[in-house]
C-alpha cells in the first residue's frame, strides 16, 4: 500500500505524530506491529473450526467458503475509498471506527446461524479489517523503509499478512481443540478492546490533511453494484459443482443477472464523470499481463483449500488442530520467498521475469511432491516440505506482483483503485473460480476412476464369503480419492511447468527480443509476396 502522511523534513527522522509526548518513541511503531496484527487475526468465519462449527451448526464447507470470499470482497471494495479516509477522518476516528465494527461483527458470528446476515456481517467486517491495516501500517512504512522503497515494503507487509492468515487459522482450530469455535471470536473482541485502549490511552487524534478531503461525489452506486456483482459470482463459484452447475435453476438465474450486472457495471463506470474504478488504469503498461499472472498463480495455489482439504479430511483423516498444526510449516516457506524477495528487488535489482519463474517453480516443487507423496499410508510429516515451497511461492509472487503493479501505476489514486482490480483478479476470477473448476475435476475424475477400476471387483477376483465388503468398499473409496487428487495435480503441475519455462525464457535477451520481432502475418505475406516478385 502506498504511504499517505508526508515524509518528515530532513534532519527530523521517522516520527509518529499521533502518540502521545510520554510515549517512549522505540516502542510507538511495535505498538503499531501489535495493533495491526490484532486486526489481521480478526475474520469472518474461520476454515481452521471448519469441524467444530459444522458440529454446532448445520453449515456445509460451501457455507464457510461463501462466507470467507463475502468477507474479501469487503476488503476489495474498500480500496479505492482508502485515499479519501485517510485524508477526511483522524487516526483515532479510523482505527477505533474499526475495532468497533470488528468486535460487533464477531459478536453477530456467535449468536447467528442466518447465512444472508452472515454475508453482510462478514462483508462489512472485511471493510472494516483493511481500514484498521491500511492505517496502522500507513503510519509504520517510514520505520520499515525510510526511503519509501516498495521492493522492501511489499515484502515486509506481506510478513504480516501471511502470518496472520496462517496463524488465525491455527488459533481457531486451537480454541475450537480446547474449547468452542465461538472462544475464537469472543478472543478477537478482547484484542479489538486492546486496539480502542491504545488509541484512547496512548494516542491523540490526528490528520495529515490540515484541509479534510470531502467525501462528496464518490461513485457509490457503482461501488454497491460491483460488490452485488462480486457476491453473486463467489455463490456461483462456490455452490457450482453442490448444485451440479448449470442442471440448477437458480445458478441459471444468477449467471443471467451477473452477466446483466456486468453490463450495467461497464456502462456506468464509462457515463460516470468520476466513478468508483477508472478503467483507463488497464491502459497502463504492464497492467493486463500482471492481472494475468496473479489469476493463474492464484488459481494454482488454489489447491490449498480444496485438494489439501479433502486430502487431510477424506484420506488422512486428520482432526482441525493436527491439520491446521501441520499447515503451520507454510510460515517458514513465506519466510524464505520474503528473503528472496528482498534479496532479489532491493539488493541485487534484478528484472522480474525470473523471479515469476522462481515462483512458478516452487509451485511445480510442491506440486510435483503432493503428486509423488500421496499414499494411503504416508505419513503427514512428508507433506511439511511441499507446504514449506507452498508458502514460498505464495510469499514470492504476491509480493511482486503488487511490487510490479505500484511499478506501472505512478499515481496515488490509481494505485488505490489497480489493487481493487488486483483482488478481484486475485479473489475472484482465481480464487473462487479456482475452488469451483478443483472441486468439478476432482468430482469427475473421482466418478470416472470409480467406473473405470469397479469393472475389476468381479466374482472371479473376490471371494464374497471371505470378504467383509464393507471395508473392502471403504478402503476402495479412499483409494480412488487418492487417485483423483492424484489427476488434478498432474494438471497443477503442467500448468505450472509451463509457467516457469515461459518467465525463465523470457528472461534470456535474445528470446525476448526475437518474440517481440516476429512481424504479424499479413506483414510477413506481403515481405515474402515481394522477395518473390524480386526474385523473378
Amino acid at each position: 500500500m502506498l504511504p499517505l502522511p508526508p515524509p518528515p523534513p530532513a534532519g527530523m527522522g521517522f516520527c509518529m505524530p499521533m502518540f502521545r509526548d510520554w510515549v517512549p518513541k522505540r516502542i510507538q511503531p511495535w505498538i503499531y506491529v501489535v495493533c495491526v496484527m490484532c486486526i489481521q487475526f480478526s475474520g469472518g468465519m474461520y476454515l481452521g473450526a471448519l469441524a467444530d462449527i459444522q458440529g454446532t451448526t448445520n453449515f456445509m464447507l460451501e457455507d464457510l467458503l461463501m462466507l470467507l470470499y463475502a468477507n474479501l470482497a469487503g476488503m476489495a471494495i474498500y480500496f479505492p475509498m482508502l485515499f479519501r479516509m485517510k485524508f477526511r477522518f483522524t487516526n483515532q476516528q479510523l482505527l477505533i471506527g474499526s475495532a468497533i465494527v470488528i468486535a460487533v461483527c464477531n459478536l453477530i458470528t456467535i449468536h447467528s446461524t442466518f447465512i444472508p446476515l452472515l454475508m453482510v456481517v462478514c462483508f462489512i467486517e472485511g471493510m472494516a479489517k483493511l481500514q484498521g491495516t491500511f492505517e496502522h501500517m500507513s503510519n509504520i512504512q517510514l520505520w520499515i523503509t525510510p526511503r519509501r522503497d516498495f521492493a522492501v515494503f511489499f515484502p515486509v507487509l506481506h510478513i504480516v499478512l501471511l502470518s496472520a492468515i496462517e496463524g488465525s487459522a491455527f488459533l481457531a482450530a486451537w480454541f475450537g481443540y480446547h474449547f468452542s469455535w465461538q472462544m475464537m471470536h469472543v478472543f478477537i473482541v478482547g484484542t479489538m478492546c486492546l486496539v480502542v485502549a491504545v488509541q484512547l490511552f496512548l494516542c491523540r487524534p490526528f490528520c495529515p490533511m490540515p484541509q479534510r478531503l470531502s467525501l462528496k461525489g464518490i461513485d457509490i452506486g457503482s461501488g454497491l453494484l460491483i460488490s452485488l456483482l462480486m457476491l453473486v459470482l463467489s455463490y456461483i463459484m462456490v455452490y457450482g459443482d453442490y448444485l451440479m452447475w448449470m442442471d440448477s435453476r437458480p445458478l441459471r438465474i444468477l449467471v443471467g443477472v451477473a452477466i446483466f450486472l456486468t453490463g450495467v457495471v461497464v456502462h456506468r463506470l464509462l457515463r460516470v464523470r468520476y466513478p468508483y474504478v477508472d478503467l483507463r488504469i488497464f491502459r497502463a503498461r504492464n497492467v493486463i499481463p500482471i492481472m494475468i499472472v496473479v489469476t493463474v498463480s492464484e488459481f494454482l495455489l488454489g489447491a490449498e483449500h480444496t485438494m489439501e482439504e479433502i486430502l487431510c479430511a477424506e484420506v488422512l483423516r486428520l482432526e482441525e488442530h493436527t491439520k491446521e498444526e501441520l499447515f503451520l510449516w507454510a510460515l517458514p516457506g513465506v519466510y524464505v520467498g520474503v528473503a528472496i524477495d528482498l534479496l532479489w528487488l532491493k539488493v541485487l535489482k534484478w528484472k522480474v521475469w525470473k523471479l515469476f519463474a522462481i515462483g512458478f517453480a516452487f509451485i511445480l516443487a510442491y506440486a510435483l511432491q503432493m503428486y509423488f507423496t500421496l499414499d494411503m499410508q504416508v505419513n503427514i510429516e512428508q507433506f511439511r516440505l511441499p507446504i514449506v515451497c507452498r508458502g514460498a511461492a505464495y510469499a514470492i509472487l504476491a509480493a511482486t506482483l503488487m511490487w510490479a503493479l505500484d511499478e506501472s501505476l505512478h499515481d496515488l489514486e490509481q494505485f488505490f483503485m489497480g489493487l481493487f482490480v488486483f483482488n478481484i483478479f486475485h479473489m475472484y476470477l482465481a480464487g473462487a473460480a479456482g475452488y469451483g473448476i478443483y472441486t468439478t475435476l476432482f468430482s469427475h475424475f473421482m466418478n470416472d476412476d470409480i467406473v473405470r477400476y469397479s469393472q475389476q471387483l468381479t466374482l472371479t477376483h473376490i471371494n464374497p464369503s471371505q470378504l467383509d465388503f464393507g471395508a473392502l468398499m471403504a478402503t476402495y473409496v479412499q483409494s480412488m480419492m487418492n487417485v483423483a487428487i492424484k489427476q488434478v495435480y498432474g494438471i497443477i503441475i503442467w500448468i505450472s511447468g509451463l509457467m516457469a519455462a515461459v518467465f525463465f525464457l523470457l528472461d534470456i535477451p535474445a528470446v525476448r527480443t526475437n518474440v517481440r520481432k516476429v512481424p504479424l502475418w499479413a506483414v510477413y505475406g506481403i515481405e515474402y509476396l515481394s522477395r518473390h516478385v524480386r526474385n523473378r
